[in-house]
């Protein structure tokens, strides 16, 4: 199944700039005052109720103030929830991102009544300088067996290849490029360009520049038999691509993604993306600024299989 209805996301409690990241996510912009903390926390809490009013499960988990974590609000990157009862551990770009990954977090899902079979842990690349971090570098077609992953110093390719190997998915391996200052620079992550849905597939085509590269995500999205919506690099700044669908307990779907992102589309594509699902969209403007990512980033899936109670 394409989506859940259950997501992990992490209460911040020293939310803020994080530099060791901004050297390669362009998206970030430093500014962090006494404040930011404070707003990042209302903007979660927000966030975090609107999902709950539609019926969809969240488990939250409030960070730590020590160690220092200032980008743990975006757990989608070194952590992942099989249906299998499978859990990976991912290896992080940024050293301080790495303390993220706490046991106690996996303890809390499971509290929650999800079963964890297996921890798979391929954090020890890190020490080799290659990274792959989770659902932020890559995007999942589990219907299909597809993994889409644009290379960058997030997302190692050979690592990309041999971890679609072992879990049995196609990977589609490509490069995205965003304009930041005066050069064309590689997107950090993927899910910043590209959302893929149950029956449709949210993109900017335009920042994938191989033409080789580019026919070869059309033709495959065309091959799975969904609606390709594509969005400018205009709209994918304004954190478009950045989306993540969902359901709630009684089965309907929503698009979720953040206030910016949705008043940056038009209304044909509002329309579009409406006619397969509700759109559930939040206030996330202290969050993006500074911490580079948006809504899907808050959001990690859980496809756990429950325990039997």
């Amino acid at each position: 199944m394409q989506t859940t209805d259950t997501v992990l996301m992490i209460e911040p409690i020293a939310f803020g700039y994080n530099e060791q990241t901004a050297e390669n996510n362009y998206f970030q912009i430093n500014t962090e005052n006494e404040n930011t903390q404070r707003k990042a926390l209302e903007e979660f809490q927000n966030f975090v109720s609107k999902l709950r009013e539609k019926g969809i499960n969240v488990i939250t988990v409030k960070d730590t103030l020590e160690p220092h974590t200032p980008d743990s609000i975006f757990p989608n990157n070194w952590v992942s929830f099989g249906s299998d009862g499978k859990v990976f551990l991912y290896p992080m770009f940024a050293p301080n991102r790495r303390d993220e990954r706490r046991p106690e977090i996996l303890e809390e899902v499971q509290s929650h009544g999800f079963q964890i079979k297996e921890i798979i842990d391929i954090s020890h690349t890190e020490s080799d300088g290659k990274f792959l971090e989770a659902t932020g570098s890559i995007i999942f077609d589990h219907d299909y067996k597809l993994a889409y992953g644009s290379v960058s110093l997030r997302l190692d390719k050979e690592l990309f290849m041999d971890f679609c190997q072992k879990i049995g998915y196609e990977p589609i391996v490509f490069h995205s490029f965003q304009n930041a200052g005066n050069e064309r620079l590689p997107i950090y992550h993927t899910n910043v360009m590209m959302c893929v849905a149950d029956r449709f597939v949210v993109i900017c085509l335009d920042s994938i520049d191989d033409e080789i590269e580019r026919e070869k995500v059309q033709e495959t999205i065309k091959r799975s038999g969904k609606e390709l919506i594509e969005i400018s690099e205009e709209q994918m700044q304004n954190f478009a691509g950045n989306m993540l669908q969902v359901h709630n307990s009684e089965g309907k779907k929503f698009l979720v993604m953040s206030e910016t992102a949705y008043y940056s589309l038009t209304q044909d594509q509002i329309d579009r993306i409406q006619s397969y699902c509700e759109i559930i969209y939040s206030n996330l403007s202290t969050i993006e600024t500074n911490g580079g990512g948006s809504a899907r980033c808050m959001l990690a899936e859980v496809f756990l299989p429950k325990t039997r109670g």
